[in-house]
């Protein structure tokens, strides 16, 4: 009795979502074109930090090298972005990585991942709009501050902020109704500030060629201290100690520093994936999603790279400031006058940051609340605008109550476990995806590619539909599969692979962070690496879905499982507080799970029907959903010849 109930709530807890594949049907306004989603994505991405962390990183970390440290990061995030297009031209609606995981591998994960990103979406939204109330307020004279201070006080040290942010308030505020007034408007308002941003980044780097010099990446430590006589060096500040010269030339603190900058500017390119919540309001999206987020991370991993460049030539790395590099530097080459240029660009790319927040925030919530996870008077879409009205001023609301009360700097950690966790299952969604078994229709392969059928393709949608070898659990079988198309037995063999490399890569980072460079540390490294190698080479050698997509993922399984182990070891890098902070955010969310979600979740309303047919057609014809396409391969092959001569 207890078993079978407990099978029961396990079952509950990782059914999978039924998606319809009709991308054409959507209560939202599908109204975006490809060049709207990679201006949402560059906005989101390229915010201030670009004008703030190269000093940062550079004087710290990477010295000249930052160049290369940008490059590493670029490279990890393309991993976790590749395993985004592939989704979204794979599920084309709203919902990013929450979807991804609810049809994938369940509804709590789901739940998990949307819950956290909720929260992510939040704090960043509170917190850009406070800097980009401070950054105004600096133009200013700090006016703004000032006022507060002598009226508004709040004296909660530890809990509140020193003063509330009415200006910050009135930002969030602002977007919330942008947004509401319809995603079109929205979009263009994005395109015209991030191209504002674009062009003042060129500016920067075309005077960093202009104003530049090379020997700055060769500076020789000792020339430097013993040059103290020599009027070119800027001597308002007193020269650095030694050790925070490095060892000079291109690399002044070697591969460490690199890798350890590296780690730094990957956040610096999180925010592309709120081009993936966009799903239903895209033209064509299975085409557009995937263009959306390589181009935007293309693009900028060039505006990083030329800054930071530009940055290293015009100033030496150890007279970099940390927290205004530019305005520094321009004033060091003697072009002050160029600072407010910088100060324009500054707050355009706040602007987008902040709409880059704002924009999937609420396309998440409506997408769990539809799904009946989170409350369903959240689902409410406008007739008139066809935006998720509710979601919106919701999440507006609680954004800009944030930022009024909080000062955020010790919950803006939180904001990297969510969106890690995202990525991570997204890389494991993609991994367990590929190999299970598909649908081998030719319909089923028009759902997912929208192109007009081909002679080709249809004739081997045929040669699949071949009676398929049996399938028995051998060494042999687990090795070299007899059969070409995925079976269950393979699927079911990618999942526990792909669940136990999940596990050691959690057991991996944690001895890695926790354990250094001792001798029992590096033996558990070792013998886990040869583990997963062995792992990853077991699903390798897995048949892989030949359903056509306009996106897929290259080098599988290696590539997501690189990525796992990049998002999991950067998790497990933040302090014990932030995840105390993020189990009490989750003991919140799983109140609500299981008091609400698990009760009138939409797919729970599915499978207790009886009466139940498939809502997913194409040309009238049914189609086996999602769920049933990959976990049970339940059509008989001349089911399938029949529906193909329909």
């Amino acid at each position: 009795m207890i078993l079978a109930t407990l099978k029961d709530i396990g079952k509950q807890l990782l059914r999978v979502k039924v998606v319809d594949c009709n991308t054409e049907d959507s209560r939202l306004s599908r109204c975006l074109n490809t060049f709207d989603l990679v201006a949402l994505g560059v906005g989101s991405t390229l915010g201030a930090g670009v004008y703030i962390l190269a000093g940062a990183v550079a004087r710290d970390s990477s010295g000249p090298a930052i160049v290369l440290s940008f490059l590493i990061a670029a490279l990890a995030s393309v991993l976790a972005g590749l395993c985004y297009a592939e989704f979204g031209a794979r599920v084309p609606k709203t919902g990013s990585a929450y979807l991804y995981s609810y049809v994938t591998v369940g509804e709590l994960w789901a739940f998990i991942t949307g819950w956290n990103l909720i929260l992510s979406y939040v704090i960043g939204t509170s917190s850009v709009a406070r800097a980009w109330s401070a950054t105004f307020d600096e133009l200013i004279g700090r006016q703004i501050e000032a006022f507060c201070r002598q009226y508004m006080t709040m004296n909660a040290p530890g809990i509140l902020a020193e003063f509330p942010d009415i200006f910050a308030v009135f930002i969030i505020i602002t977007l919330t109704g942008l947004l509401a007034f319809g995603v079109k408007e929205s979009a263009l308002v994005n395109k015209v500030f991030t191209c504002i941003n674009v062009l003042v980044l060129l500016f920067v780097i075309v005077s960093g060629l202009v104003k530049g010099d090379v020997k700055n990446w060769s500076l020789n430590p000792d020339e430097i201290l013993n040059a103290t006589s020599n009027s070119s060096l800027n001597m308002s500040q007193p020269l650095p100690p030694k050790e925070s010269l490095g060892e000079g030339g291109f690399m002044p603190f070697g591969w460490s520093g690199v890798l350890s900058g590296a780690a730094t500017c990957f956040y610096a390119f999180v925010g592309f994936d709120c081009i993936a919540t966009t799903g239903e309001e895209v033209k064509n999206p299975q085409r557009a999603i995937p263009i959306g987020i390589v181009a935007s991370l293309l693009i900028c991993f060039v505006a990083y790279f030329g800054v930071s460049a530009a940055l290293t030539v015009m100033m030496p790395y150890y007279m970099l400031d940390k927290n205004s590099p530019l305005p520094v530097a321009f004033k060091y080459v003697g072009w002050e006058g160029a600072t407010y240029a910088v100060a324009i660009g500054s707050l355009c790319a706040l602007s987008t940051s902040l709409l880059g927040s704002m924009f999937p925030m609420p396309r998440v919530i409506w997408a769990m609340a539809e799904d009946g996870l989170l409350f369903k008077c959240l689902a409410k879409i406008s007739p008139r605008t066809k935006t998720p009205l509710t979601a919106t001023v919701t999440s507006g609301v609680v954004a800009a109550i944030m930022a009024f009360l909080f000062d955020l700097k010790d919950l803006v950690d939180l904001m990297s476990i969510g969106t890690l966790l995202a990525y991570t299952l997204v890389a494991a969604c993609v991994l367990v995806l590929r190999y299970q078994p598909e649908q081998p229709s030719a319909v089923y392969e028009m759902a997912n590619t929208q192109d007009e059928p081909e002679t080709e393709s249809f004739n081997e949608g045929k040669m699949d539909m071949l009676p398929q070898p049996d399938d028995h659990f051998t060494i042999k079988n687990l090795l070299s599969p007899s059969n070409t198309e995925p079976s269950p037995l393979s699927g079911f063999a990618v999942n526990i692979c792909t669940s136990i490399i999940g596990v050691l890569v959690c057991v991996f980072s944690i001895v890695a962070v926790h354990g250094g460079l001792a001798v029992w540390s590096l033996f558990v490294l070792t013998m886990i690496l040869v583990v997963c190698m062995i792992l990853t080479f077991i699903v390798w050698r897995q048949p892989q879905s030949k359903t056509k997509l306009a996106f897929k993922v290259p080098l599988l399984p290696f590539l997501p499982v690189v990525s796992l182990f990049i998002n999991v070891y950067l998790m497990m890098q933040l302090d014990r507080g932030t995840w105390m902070r993020f189990a009490i955010w989750m003991v919140f969310g799983f109140l609500i799970y299981f008091s609400y979600g698990i009760r009138n979740s939409a797919e729970a309303v599915l499978t207790t029907s009886n009466s139940y047919t498939p809502d997913c057609t194409i040309n009238g014809e049914p189609m086996a959903t999602e769920k049933d396409a990959f976990l049970h391969n339940s059509q008989n092959p001349d089911a399938e010849d029949d529906d193909e001569e329909s």
